[in-house]
């Protein structure tokens, strides 16, 4: 005799804890496990194009900095091509275009070392500006959040990205504008992210 159908019960939702450091970035965990850590080095040393340094903070709807962050970052090179199977040969050796790094336990600061990334086509053709994406992962945090990092400089680019209209309220948009400045003749972009309240950044749901 078939049994009537029964509703399982929702799994309960788990936010991601310290052990995201443990199994993904064991080394800042204090634990030296790989000869060479994964995901620390984006470009490689033989990428062409304009080196830049990113930082900057995550913090929560009080302001204070978030000290247990992961994120994962996703680019194209300076000639806008992604490292693909799809595209042999047409990105320099070594150039994974992903990386991951972890915030500072103790001042909530990240920050990576990568070439500027140039226009990519998009949907349709058009062209996307110049932008990094970014996945950030922390306790509190049921879902990782998905988020762009676009740059200053490239206003015009900007202007025109498909994705960036997308977001009606041009005042958030500015969420996602990474600001340049030079120290010691190094580029560097600053890229602080809001999880919520004023100020939060544009997250995509994707």
């Amino acid at each position: 005799m078939m049994r009537p159908f029964e509703c399982l019960k929702e799994t309960p939702s788990q936010t991601a804890g310290p052990y995201v450091h443990i199994g993904l970035a064991p080394g800042a965990a204090g634990f030296d496990i790989y000869e060479r850590e994964l995901g620390w080095d984006i470009a490689g040393p033989n990428a062409g194009g304009e080196r830049i340094h990113v930082e900057g903070v995550v913090t929560d709807g009080t302001g204070a900095p978030v000290k247990d962050v992961l994120l994962e970052a996703w680019q194209a090179n300076a000639n806008g091509i992604y490292a693909h199977p799809e595209h042999p040969g047409e990105v320099e050796d070594g150039f994974r275009g992903w990386g991951r790094v972890i915030t500072d336990f103790e001042t909530g600061t990240w920050g990576f070392d990568t070439v500027k990334p140039g226009p990519v086509p998009g949907r349709n053709g058009r062209l996307m500006a110049p932008h990094i994406n970014l996945w950030i992962v922390a306790r509190g945090i049921n879902v990782g959040l998905n988020t762009r990092l676009y740059f200053e400089d490239e206003a015009e680019a900007n202007a025109a990205d498909p994705v960036l209209n997308l977001i009606e309220w041009e005042h958030r948009r500015q969420t996602l504008i990474a600001r340049r400045s030079e120290r010691g003749g190094a580029v560097t972009y600053r890229f602080d992210i809001c999880l919520q309240g004023d100020g939060e950044t544009v997250f995509f749901d994707i």
